[in-house]
């Protein structure tokens, strides 16, 4: 169906994907869906914090930082844009 699906915690900085599916549940699956990670939304990796962890996203307009573990609930497809 899709390819070169991977998490968003693998996303490199300055790299850019689509959101295809978020694989939390329950209240952590309803925040990222309220903060704009929906199917097909574009979001962009800024950088990461000096340990490693939080990472900076862009989606939607906003900057958002989520920790690597509720990163890697988000599936994206890398994008050419």
């Amino acid at each position: 169906m899709y390819e070169n699906i991977t998490a968003l915690s693998l996303l490199p900085p300055g790299r850019r994907a689509l959101v295809r599916e978020l694989t939390l549940f329950g209240a952590m699956r309803r925040r990222l869906r309220d903060l704009g990670f929906i199917g097909g939304a574009a979001v962009e990796c800024l950088g990461r914090g000096p340990s490693g962890d939080p990472t900076a996203y862009l989606v939607r307009g906003a900057v958002i930082a989520l920790r690597r573990a509720d990163a890697a609930g988000v599936l994206v497809e890398a994008c050419p844009c």
